[in-house]
């Protein structure tokens, strides 16, 4: 049965309900609305980046910018998602404000875990967008998987480096049509 809130039916979450995602290491998959091919197209195995491409390049390495704690190793940019794994480091000493005696959201700040920073991504991904006036949209939503040992991640880079060449085989190879 799905739950209520205010009488509305709420889609359940696909986060790990054991894990406060304020931490840890993590495969990213970010797809845009419709899987329409909004940032650039792959010829004999190359990637070549549209602007709306380059737009996400950019925010993408920017995410160590505007959260210190949080590390990219690695990405690729596809037609029409993004992969990528995001390091969250232990934020903990920015958690702290020892000048206050109010008490702590035992699920930590909202801007110190992952989905604050894929939100931040995906807002700062649009706002250049029709800052340039370029149609874009995407997916409500993400996927995670938590990176859980070397051999986990081992596997995932060598999917994230392959994935282009991939592309013809790729499930997320689609564009809904109008």
């Amino acid at each position: 049965m799905a739950d209520q809130y205010q009488h509305t039916y709420r889609v359940q979450s696909a986060r790990a309900p054991w894990h406060n995602y304020d931490g840890g290491v993590y495969f990213i998959t970010i797809c845009t609305r419709d899987f329409k091919h909004y940032f650039g197209d792959i010829t004999h195995h190359i990637m070549n980046l549209s602007p709306t491409g380059k737009i996400a390049k950019e925010c993408i390495e920017a995410i160590p910018n505007h959260f210190p704690h949080v590390e990219v190793p690695l990405y690729v940019i596809m037609p029409n998602h993004i992969h990528c794994i995001l390091i969250i480091n232990d934020p903990q000493m920015e958690k702290k404000d020892i000048s206050s005696d109010r008490p702590h959201n035992e699920y930590g700040p909202q801007s110190m875990n992952l989905a604050s920073v894929i939100r931040g991504f995906k807002v700062g991904v649009t706002k250049l967008a029709r800052k340039k006036g370029l149609a874009f949209a995407w997916q409500p939503r993400f996927h995670d998987h938590i990176i859980r040992n070397n051999d986990d991640w081992n596997r995932i880079a060598e999917y994230i480096e392959n994935n282009v060449g991939r592309w013809d085989m790729d499930k997320l190879n689609c564009e809904e049509k109008d």
